[in-house]
């Protein structure tokens, strides 16, 4: 099945209020056409989970600057003044959580994992109101998997049917996000035909892509 289509197709799949994982470390690997069609239809009251929130200018920093985005998910707000600046003055949530914790939270509910239990955090303010236990007489925290209704990926190769390779540094969050949102659009840099990958570069199987965008749509 050729997954293929254009920005139009999957405009009115972008709703208000939806929760939304987007790859990439600070807008390397980060699907930019799609981060534009977000601001083009500006739905609005979005959660956004993600590594970071990238740069003003770049990335998932201009849905934070366009004042599309109530609540963030995420490791790293430090090279984003106005992230910083909207979670101080109340006007959007933000809770950070570190980097490990939350790829392995995303990657739990991928697996269909009821949680992880990770030492990160224990003794600091991470640990509030989270369910501790002890193992063999270290304490760990339960950390709960997390979801989104759409995840929005980058990849250096796709081929029709949705599998998936990436390059360097751009494979940041993006095969992991793949695996946990109800739909799963790929930004791709080329598309080759179906079976037109070599199978053993193949990280993001089809099966979890519903739509892929390639750089001339």
């Amino acid at each position: 099945m050729n997954k293929v289509v254009s920005l139009k197709q999957v405009r009115p799949l972008l709703k208000d209020g939806m929760s939304i994982m987007i790859g990439g470390f600070l807008a390397c690997g980060t699907p930019q056409k799609m981060i534009d069609l977000l601001i083009e239809t500006n739905v609005k009251n979005l959660t956004i989970i993600a590594n970071d929130t990238s740069y003003v200018d770049r990335g998932i920093g201009k849905l934070i600057v366009n004042g599309q985005v109530k609540r963030v998910v995420t490791s790293h707000i430090g090279t984003n003044a106005e992230t910083g600046r909207l979670m101080i003055e109340g006007k959007m949530e933000v809770e950070l959580v570190p980097q490990g914790t939350l790829i392995e939270r995303i990657r739990a509910a991928g697996a269909g994992l009821g949680g992880v239990l990770t030492p990160t955090g224990v003794g600091t303010m991470v640990e509030e109101g989270k369910q501790k236990f002890i193992i063999e007489g270290k304490e760990y925290l339960l950390e709960l998997p997390i979801k989104a209704d759409l995840a929005l990926v980058y990849a250096s190769a796709v081929d029709e049917i949705g599998n998936a390779v990436y390059y360097g540094t751009t494979r940041n969050f993006n095969p992991i996000i793949a695996t946990a949102a109800e739909i799963v659009i790929v930004e791709a840099e080329n598309i080759v035909k179906a079976c037109g990958l070599d199978p053993n570069h193949i990280v993001t199987p089809g099966v979890f892509v519903d739509y892929i965008i390639g750089e001339d749509n």
